[in-house]
């Protein structure tokens, strides 16, 4: 929960955060306390090492986390499920994505994108005409679901942190999109309670109300105890379950503490 502005490959401005401890961020890079100074390491380091929001941007890239959004919808591709992902990533904005390395190489290792403008390695990677706008790269999840639906995707998965988005694009296409919910932290406590009748798949995050309907849910799925992944719907537990099937895991089980971020919003 930091604002940072990123131009011409270096990062310019850093807000302070709202969340100060993220156990992912603790075990991967070993950061304990989310501060401006570590957030602008931690960016810093991703456009040095596979070029985030540069022209040296990496597209095509291995599994990050053992259990994520980008890896669940990989596999999801990759097994048949769905038939291409409607992501934003920097570079691109809005794209419709079938190559499960792609999915992976723009999602895996970004954080939320507000606004972002075409990289051309970016863009040839994805193809211009699977872009919302490969003039501006403009971030539009609605056109992107219309997209690749006039591509004939008869199941896509998409990605938004909006309820209202996710309401509206579930009663225009039904069950041929998958919805997955992230970058959930501060999420209200009627959007959570909404979250759980809409979406598929949703993430955690630093959310607190997220986890808190998530115990009234006990059907839901959950992957996970430091930032849950939750499998709401058929379709979602199904995707949740065939990744942990994939790394010989089970679901968590409720009687383990949580090691949630900090914190919880």
């Amino acid at each position: 929960m930091s604002r940072v502005t990123i131009e011409d490959g270096k990062v310019t401005e850093v807000t302070e955060p709202r969340v100060r401890f993220c156990p992912l961020f603790a075990k991967l890079r070993g950061i304990e306390e989310l501060d401006e100074d570590a957030i602008r390491e931690n960016i810093e380091f991703r456009i040095d090492s596979f070029g985030m929001c540069s022209e040296d941007r990496e597209t095509e890239m291995d599994d990050v986390l053992s259990f994520g959004i980008s890896e669940t919808m990989s596999r999801a591709l990759r097994d048949g499920r769905i038939d291409a992902v409607v992501l934003a990533a920097d570079g691109c904005g809005t794209a419709v994505v079938t190559d499960p390395r792609i999915v992976q190489g723009l999602g895996g290792r970004i954080s939320g994108i507000i606004e972002t403008e075409p990289i051309p390695k970016v863009v040839k990677a994805v193809g211009a005409e699977n872009m919302v706008d490969p003039d501006t790269a403009r971030i539009d999840m609605e056109a992107g679901a219309d997209l690749a639906h006039s591509r004939g995707y008869r199941r896509f998965a998409l990605t938004t942190p909006s309820v209202d988005v996710a309401r509206r694009l579930r009663a225009r296409y039904g069950d041929s999109v998958v919805l997955i919910g992230v970058h959930t932290t501060g999420m209200s406590e009627d959007d959570a309670k909404n979250a759980f009748d809409v979406f598929d798949i949703i993430t955690a995050c630093a959310s607190k109300h997220l986890r808190e309907e998530c115990r009234r849910r006990p059907e839901t799925l959950v992957a996970g105890n430091k930032v849950p992944v939750y499998g709401v719907s058929e379709i979602g537990r199904a995707m949740v379950q065939a990744k942990l099937d994939e790394l010989g895991r089970k679901a968590w089980d409720p009687s383990v503490p949580e090691e949630p971020p900090q914190p919880l919003i």
